[in-house]
């Protein structure tokens, strides 16, 4: 299989798997070793699409975020700040958390067992979560208090944890302090610019790698595909839980995680 080829591949699999509580991590290690496309390119490389799926959170709620458009009113642009303050508190334990013992965790954790049984422990976590009696008391952003802000981004730190997925800790997390489905999706978007912005970056200045030409044209190509169908991904998911629940997504870690395993220890 030609470079370009995996390169569209497995900015499929980024732009799918990114902004669902199914683990990106998880999917993007499943499908690198079954092409063979492994090393420190390759790490970088999943860094670099990364960032192609941030980018479509930004243009795709760039109404939302933008507190400068000309088309809001002074109290819209009020909210947008309180938006971006909320989204800076919890923002703050991933940034703390993940700068001290963030290389610790992945140095020790980043390995196939570990995914797998992070998949199938969220996927778990999810179907009880959604099986249980629950009351919403939190159903728009604006009404989403600091200090829920705060826990949600404590929770989020769980995702240091290779297989748990940013996306599946926030939107647990924040369905279990009191928010709606939807609530808690989109606050995990928010969320998601800052705290993968810093991630990416600090792991992209950390590789210290020089790149040939060809393999700059096989992270464009990565970067875009990521980009477009991570936009697809999120117009679809948001209109999703308007009308359905996370069970599928539980059931189908669960599925992976045991894949994931499989692949890996049943040679």
């Amino acid at each position: 299989m030609s470079s370009h080829i995996i390169a569209v591949l497995l900015g499929v699999v980024e732009g799918i798997t990114e902004f669902l509580p199914i683990s990106s991590t998880g999917h993007l290690l499943l499908v690198n070793r079954l092409v063979g496309f492994t090393g420190s390119f390759a790490n970088m490389f999943d860094i670099i699409i990364q960032l192609g799926a941030i980018l479509s959170v930004v243009v795709y709620f760039w109404h939302r975020i933008n507190p400068f458009s000309s088309r809001k009113t002074d109290e819209e642009k009020n909210q947008t700040w309180d938006l971006w303050r909320k989204t800076l508190v919890g923002v703050i334990p991933a940034l703390l958390v993940g700068g001290t013992i963030g290389k610790l965790v992945e140095d020790a954790l980043f390995n196939p067992l570990t995914v797998a049984t992070a998949l199938v422990i969220g996927g778990i976590i999810l179907l009880i979560v959604e099986n249980g009696v629950r009351f919403s008391t939190i159903n728009s952003i604006s009404a989403l208090n600091y200090k829920t802000a705060f826990f949600i981004g404590l929770i989020q730190c769980l995702a240091m944890i290779p297989g748990t997925s940013r996306s599946a800790a926030t939107i647990i997390g924040a369905m279990l302090l009191g928010t709606s489905r939807s609530v808690a999706a989109e606050f995990s978007f928010f969320l998601a610019i800052p705290t993968m912005v810093a991630a990416s970056a600090y792991s992209f200045l950390k590789a210290d790698a020089s790149l040939s030409a060809a393999e700059w044209q096989i992270l464009s190509i990565g970067f875009v595909v990521s980009f477009l169908v991570a936009w697809l991904v999120i117009a679809a998911f948001m209109n999703y839980i308007k009308k359905k629940d996370f069970k599928p997504f539980g059931y189908y870690r669960i599925i992976v995680g045991l894949v994931v395993f499989y692949t890996a220890f049943m040679k």
